[in-house]
């Protein structure tokens, strides 16, 4: 079992998060070289890890051995400026990086709940447990792409259910998503919770604080004791 306490790291800035943070992941994914010979690491979308990712992709790692996915991502082409693979290939990808291996989740199914099986197929190549995974949260205390009210929710954050795939809708968001469920994103050996600015605080201190997890699912991270979680906190 997990200690009942997670670890918060507040730091002066995004971009001395971004430096530190981008060190810390690169050495857990040098000892899972050294261990096994191949890491893995899992990512999230959206505006707050793009200092993080430019910081990671310069760091001195053997990258043709690293596997890089994408922990959800919205049913558009990979082309689309809102696609979470876009984002990766445009601020991960490149200079050192480039080498490192990338699964998208996005493929030729009309819809993310046809191709929820045929993405977590491809899964089967990436080494698990993953040796880090990086994930966000909105202001509606949603990660990944689990968000509140949607349809699959309740099947998505059961985490006695197998590891694998699960099409969603962000209520606020007109797009169809694709997100590894709980289980799969408990198949970590590390996760980091990354958030920034005050907005995003009080909402952690409400997702912190009783209700059930459905209203906030990211409390089905704070509430686990399988996989060590740090929140990593900047303004």
């Amino acid at each position: 079992m997990m200690s009942s306490e997670i670890e918060t790291r507040r730091f002066a800035d995004r971009a001395s998060l971004a430096v530190s943070i981008a060190a810390e992941i690169a050495a857990r994914l040098e000892e899972a070289l050294r261990r096994r010979g191949i890491a893995s690491l899992v990512v999230s979308g959206g505006r707050t890890p793009a200092p993080l990712f430019e910081a990671l992709r310069r760091q001195p790692l053997e990258w043709s051995r690293v596997c890089v996915a994408l922990a959800d991502e919205r049913w558009v082409e990979p082309t689309d400026a809102a696609s979470n693979e876009h984002l990766v290939r445009e601020t991960l990808l490149k200079e050192r990086a480039a080498a490192a291996r990338f699964i998208g989740l996005k493929n030729a199914a009309p819809s993310p709940d046809v191709g929820a099986v045929a993405a977590w197929e491809t899964f089967a190549r990436i080494p698990r447990p993953f040796d880090t995974t990086l994930l966000g949260m909105g202001d509606d205390g949603h990660t990944a792409s689990l968000f509140p009210g949607s349809p699959n929710l309740a099947r998505a954050l059961d985490a006695s259910a197998p590891a694998g795939c699960v099409g969603m809708w962000a209520p606020t968001a007109p797009q169809p998503r694709m997100s590894l469920n709980l289980s799969a994103l408990l198949d970590s050996r590390y996760i980091a919770l990354l958030i920034a600015g005050e907005d995003k605080w009080r909402t952690l201190e409400q997702a912190r604080g009783a209700g059930p997890t459905e209203a906030m699912p990211v409390r089905a991270l704070l509430r686990q004791r399988r996989v060590p979680v740090e929140i990593l906190w900047a303004p």
